[in-house]
């Protein structure tokens, strides 16, 4: 596939996702690593969604390890537990935060943002990482975002 996004913003958001999944299945099929994988996902979904950030950390020993991402500069290591990351690691289950300042332990990257969404990662049945996602709105996520982003974090299993 060209390293080209066809993005028509005036599509509802479910749409938009139904546009952008099999282009992102399409760029990143046949290949094997992981990481590009992880490079052209968040750039594409950055540049479908304008998100303020969106990226990945990994599974690293005993942290969560930043690995590729689309946005400011951001927190390097998250343990076990801590912050939406972690808690993610910890319920291995998706979590929606509306208001990042009132999620308790929230770990502040950036002032800037104000509702994320994190959605779990597994390669073979077993925690990999997460997708984390930050909007310098509130609110800004919801079910729709939730059923398509774990669908796409699917593609990198």
């Amino acid at each position: 596939m060209a390293e080209n996004l066809l993005v028509n913003r005036s599509l509802s958001k479910a749409e938009q996702y139904e546009n952008l999944l099999p282009q992102i299945k399409a760029l990143i099929s046949g290949e094997p690593n992981m990481v590009a994988n992880m490079a052209n996902i968040a750039a594409a979904l950055k540049q479908a969604f304008n998100f303020f950030w969106v990226g990945f950390y990994t599974l690293d020993e005993n942290n969560l390890v930043l690995a590729p991402f689309q946005g400011p500069i951001a927190c390097t290591r998250i343990a076990f537990g801590k912050g939406v990351c972690g808690k993610v690691w910890e319920s291995q289950e998706t979590i929606v935060v509306d208001d990042v300042n009132a999620f308790p332990g929230h770990i502040a990257c950036s002032s800037e943002s104000l509702s994320e969404i994190v959605i779990p990662i597994f390669s073979k049945g077993n925690f990999i990482g997460v997708l984390d996602v930050d909007s310098n709105k509130l609110a800004d996520f919801d079910s729709t975002d939730k059923k398509y982003l774990e669908e796409l974090v699917t593609l990198l299993d």
